[in-house]
C-alpha cells in the first residue's frame, strides 16, 4: 500500500495521525515537491512497514525527528533534502534503522556535528548532507559504512537483524525499488536517479564548514560511484590507498586547503570521468596515464599554483614527459624555418647568377659593350688618379722650396 501524492501544489500542513492499518501495510508515503509547511507529523513513527518516505521539495521545518523514529525498522529511503530543517543531527538507539540504504539531508539548514550514530548504519549507500551549515571534522568511524564497502548478498548478512514478515517485506522491496526515485548530485549535474536506485553508492559532503584532516578511514569505502567533500575547510593530504576506490567515477575536493601531491596511485581510478581538485594547495607533476590523458581541462586543477605538467603551462622540473615532446616539436619548427630560409636564398642566387652570366653567354655584343665599358671606366679611374697624383707632388715641391 503506497500514498503518492508528489509533484503537484498541495499546501498546508502533513496530518499528524498516521499508525498501522488493519487491512494493509502503509510501505509508501511520497509527499515530495509539493508546498507543505509546518513540522514533521511525530506519527510517521508509528508505521512499521514504513520502506519509502519521500518529503523532500518542500517547506517542512523545525527539528529532525529521528529519535522518534523507532519503529522504522524496515525503512530503506529518507529523503527529507530541500526544506528548511534546522538544529544539529540527532543521535539515535544503536538498533535504529538497521536497512537504511538513502539518506538524504541536503540543502536544509542543518548544523552542529555529523555525529558519530551515522556510522551505525550499515546498509547505507547513499548519504547526502550537502549544502548545509555542518561543522567539525569527519568521523573517523566513517570506514564502518558497510554499504560503502561490500556488496549488498554481505550486508544483509553481517547485519544480521530478525525482522516481522520478513519474507512478504523482501518480497515488496526487490518488486518496489525500481519504482523508487532519488535526485542525486554527481558528476557536476544533478541527476533524477530511478530503476538502478539500489545500485548508487555516493557520499556528499559538499558545501558546508567541515574542517581538520580528511580521515584516512573515509577511502577505505571502496565501493563508492560518487564522492563529494567540496567547499570546505578541509586540509591534509590525499592518501595512496584512493587508488583501491576501484568504482570511483566521480571524484571533487575543490575549494579545500588540501595539500600535498597527487599520489601516483590515482591512476587506477581507470572508471574515473569526472574529477575537479581545483582551488587548493596540491603541488607537484599531475599523473599522465591511464584516466588522467583524458581529464585534460585545466580547470579540473586551477587555483592551485605549485601543480605542474599536463594540461598546465606550470613545466615540472625534470619531468621529461612534459617538456622533451614539447622541445622536439621546438626543433622541427627551427629545422622547418631555415630549409625554407636556404631554399630562398638559393632560388635567389640562382636566378641573379643566371640572369646576369646567361644573358653574356648567348648576347656576344652585350657582352663586349659590358667589357668595353668596364675597360672605360677603368681608363677614367687612371687618368683621374694620376692628375690627382700629379698636383699632390707639384703641392708638395713647393711647400718644401718655400
Amino acid at each position: 500500500m503506497a500514498i503518492d501524492l508528489s509533484h503537484n501544489n498541495l499546501s498546508g500542513e502533513i496530518p499528524n495521525c498516521w499508525g498501522d492499518y488493519e487491512h494493509g501495510l502503509l510501505m509508501e508515503i511520497n509527499f515530495s515537491f509539493n508546498k507543505l509547511s509546518g513540522a514533521f507529523p511525530i506519527s510517521i513513527s508509528k508505521l512499521s512497514s514504513l520502506l519509502w518516505l519521500h518529503l523532500n521539495n518542500n517547506h517542512l521545518e523545525g527539528k529532525l525527528p529521528l529519535t522518534t523514529m523507532k519503529n522504522s525498522k524496515h525503512l530503506r529511503i529518507l529523503d527529507l533534502g530541500e526544506n528548511k530543517f534546522f538544529g544539529s543531527i540527532p543521535s539515535w538507539t544503536n538498533n535504529a534503522f538497521p536497512t537504511l540504504q538513502i539518506l538524504r539531508l541536503r540543502d536544509n539548514m542543518l548544523d552542529g556535528n555529523i555525529p558519530i550514530h551515522l556510522c551505525r548504519l550499515k546498509s547505507l549507500k547513499i548519504l547526502d548532507l550537502a549544502n548545509n551549515n555542518l561543522s567539525g571534522s569527519i568521523p573517523h568511524c566513517i570506514g564502518n559504512l558497510m554499504g560503502m564497502t561490500k556488496n549488498s548478498a554481505n550486508i544483509w548478512k553481517s547485519t544480521n537483524q530478525p525482522f516481522e514478515g520478513t519474507d512478504f517485506i523482501k518480497t515488496c522491496v526487490n518488486a518496489e525499488w525500481h519504482d523508487q526515485d532519488v535526485k542525486q548530485v554527481m558528476k557536476g549535474r544533478e541527476y533524477d536517479i530511478t530503476g538502478i536506485l539500489n545500485l548508487v553508492v555516493n557520499l556528499d559532503l559538499s558545501n558546508n564548514n567541515l574542517v581538520g584532516l580528511i580521515p584516512l578511514e573515509l577511502f577505505s569505502l571502496v565501493k563508492l560511484i560518487g564522492l563529494n567533500l567540496s567547499h570546505n575547510h578541509l586540509k591534509g593530504e590525499i592518501p595512496e590507498i584512493i587508488g583501491n576506490m576501484k568504482f570511483l567515477e566521480s571524484f571533487n575536493i575543490s575549494c579545500n586547503q588540501i595539500s600535498g601531491t597527487i599520489p601516483k596511485s590515482a591512476s587506477k581510478l581507470t572508471t574515473l570521468n569526472h574529477l575537479n581538485m581545483s582551488y587548493n594547495n596540491l603541488s607537484g607533476p599531475i599523473p599522465t596515464e591511464n584516466q588522467f590523458l583524458t581529464l585534460n581541462d585545466p580547470s579540473i586543477y586551477a587555483g592551485n599554483p605549485y601543480l605542474c605538467g599536463i594540461p598546465l603551462q606550470n613545466n615540472c622540473q625534470g619531468d621529461n614527459t612534459h617538456q622533451v615532446p614539447q622541445t622536439k616539436e621546438l626543433e622541427d619548427e627551427n629545422d622547418l624555418e631555415k630549409l625554407w630560409f636556404y631554399f630562398v636564398i638559393a632560388v635567389g642566387f640562382a636566378v641573379g647568377f643566371w640572369g646576369v652570366i646567361g644573358t653574356f653567354v648567348f648576347k656576344k655584343n652585350w657582352r663586349y659593350a659590358c667589357f668595353r665599358r668596364v675597360e672605360d671606366v677603368a681608363d677614367e679611374i687612371y687618368v683621374y688618379a694620376s692628375i690627382k697624383i700629379a698636383k699632390l707632388k707639384r703641392l708638395l715641391t713647393n711647400h718644401v722650396h718655400g
